[in-house]
């Protein structure tokens, strides 16, 4: 196989088929003799993972296979491969075969990437028509037994992109040109090295990260008449219009918990003071584009959803804009001078939603980062007299280590040591609703009470803290920031 253009990687679980392989592979594995019976919990794992996907926890095991398999004989591993080839052809998304069609017409090979070993998945890639197999390795004793270590590298996440770019550079593959399909958040090594990335069926990690990158998500399963456009039943296609935005909403409002943001650390008090019906107009302070995240995970602990209401930019901004937007949220276009938000706002307290909204208006700059004296605009006030909504203020901390000022993205990837975000939620702030000044400083006295103390010390940051304090790419004058806001809005 010799080529000078991309080629097309697919995933298996999740991806290429609508569930995990791990089921089908355990059952004849079984049947086979290689292992006596079910892992206790294998059923609620299978359906967690079906649920949500890869986690850590369940690649922490994949590890250990090459261990596992030790002894085990590879001539009988591949002969319960070939039982099982045909199980999991039926369990393929029906739109694979098109989207194959059209990369071989295009003269691109299809290749199977996946962490998956090599002997159980080569069978099913052959009956595919696959041309070839991109995936991890077991190493092989000279008398056809596993020897317990790997031949080459996990093919998972960096590992999967390694394996990948060494298997384009054998056949002379220009990665700029390739095309990568998968569900998972951990495949974004990959996807972000190809020059055509597809997101398949995303894990609520991959919905942040899709968003973050713009990245098409497709549907590969039979469309309805609802995900058509004009006609075209491709996956490109299906993957627009409303059907997919309410799809994107739902899984958003569903998987807000800690555990779908693995670089973050949350530490949440007071969610009990959230009223559990009615309307509320929750308040925080603003240190990062992950603010609303933050804010997000602390409310769905009240089984409650949110509408955001912010500035444009926050709506630009990638990952939470997106999402935010998709909640419902309200967009502010400060230039306009317009009232209509503060309607939509009013309009949702109305039907006893929940508003949340940052009255500092923007992420303060450089030095006024640091002052321990939060301005706000007059939003929030405004909105409280024109509703008599309990207005209820959030302290958030943190959320500058997760997302800082200066990146354009997030640091998803430091799932090691993440920083800890913490979301402390106050009682309602008494007003007097005759003052939207008087109000707005109370507003954000409740908000600075719930920081920690250091928070309230005046001190001069470093250089370091500074530029971390400042959008990317900034030319201005930092030292002026602290003038520039919060203005009355």
């Amino acid at each position: 196989m010799t080529t000078t253009g991309g080629a097309a990687f697919f995933d298996l679980d999740r991806t290429l088929l609508a569930g995990a392989s791990g089921e089908v592979f355990s059952r004849v594995m079984r049947e086979a003799g290689l292992v006596n019976r079910s892992l206790p919990g294998e059923a609620m794992l299978y359906k967690l993972f079906n649920t949500i996907g890869e986690t850590l926890p369940s690649m922490a095991i994949a590890r250990q296979g090459a261990n596992l398999a030790k002894g085990r004989p590879r001539k009988l591993v591949q002969q319960a491969a070939e039982s099982a080839a045909e199980s999991l052809a039926a369990m393929v998304q029906p739109l694979a075969a098109p989207l194959f069609a059209e990369h071989r017409a295009a003269g691109r090979p299809v290749v199977l990437a996946t962490t998956t070993p090599y002997d159980l998945v080569k069978p099913f890639a052959d009956r595919l028509g696959l041309d070839d197999v991109v995936a991890t390795r077991y190493g092989v004793n000279d008398d056809g037994t596993y020897d317990g270590t790997l031949d080459g590298p996990f093919v998972w996440s960096a590992g999967k992109l390694a394996a990948v770019r060494e298997w384009a550079t054998l056949h002379n593959i220009d990665m700029a040109e390739s095309f990568a399909y998968s569900d998972s958040f951990y495949d974004t090594p990959l996807l972000a090295a190809v020059g055509n990335p597809f997101v398949v069926n995303p894990d609520p990690r991959m919905v942040l990260m899709a968003a973050a990158r713009r990245w098409p998500t497709i549907n590969l399963s039979a469309p309805t008449t609802s995900d058509a456009v004009d006609g075209d039943t491709t996956p490109v296609a299906a993957s627009s219009g409303a059907g997919a935005n309410m799809d994107l909403q739902r899984l958003a409002l569903t998987f807000v918990h800690p555990v779908f943001f693995p670089f973050a650390k949350f530490h949440i008090e007071g969610t009990e003071r959230i009223p559990s019906h009615g309307p509320a107009i929750i308040v925080g302070n603003h240190r990062s584009y992950f603010d609303p995240a933050a804010i997000g995970v602390a409310i769905a602990r009240t089984e409650r959803t949110v509408r955001f209401l912010g500035k444009k930019e926050v709506f630009d901004a990638p990952v939470i804009g997106q999402l935010a937007a998709l909640m419902g949220g309200i967009r502010v276009d400060r230039g306009t001078g317009s009232d209509e938000p503060l309607q939509a706002a009013a309009d949702a307290l109305a039907k006893g939603d929940l508003v949340a909204m940052m009255p500092q208006g923007t992420i303060p700059r450089g030095e006024a980062f640091y002052e321990p004296i939060l301005k706000g605009r007059w939003g929030a006030a405004r909105l409280a007299a024109l509703t008599g909504a309990p207005v209820i203020p959030i302290g958030l901390w943190g959320t500058e280590k997760v997302w800082p000022r200066s990146a354009r993205l997030p640091n998803v990837l430091n799932v090691v040591t993440p920083p800890t975000v913490t979301v402390t939620v106050g009682d309602a702030v008494p007003l007097a609703y005759e003052d939207v000044a008087a109000d707005t400083v109370e507003i954000m006295r409740a908000i600075m009470n719930l920081l920690p103390e250091e928070s309230r010390v005046a001190r001069r940051p470093t250089e370091a803290e500074i530029a971390a304090a400042l959008p990317a790419g900034y030319k201005g004058d930092q030292y002026k920031e602290a003038t520039r806001r919060p203005g009355e809005d």
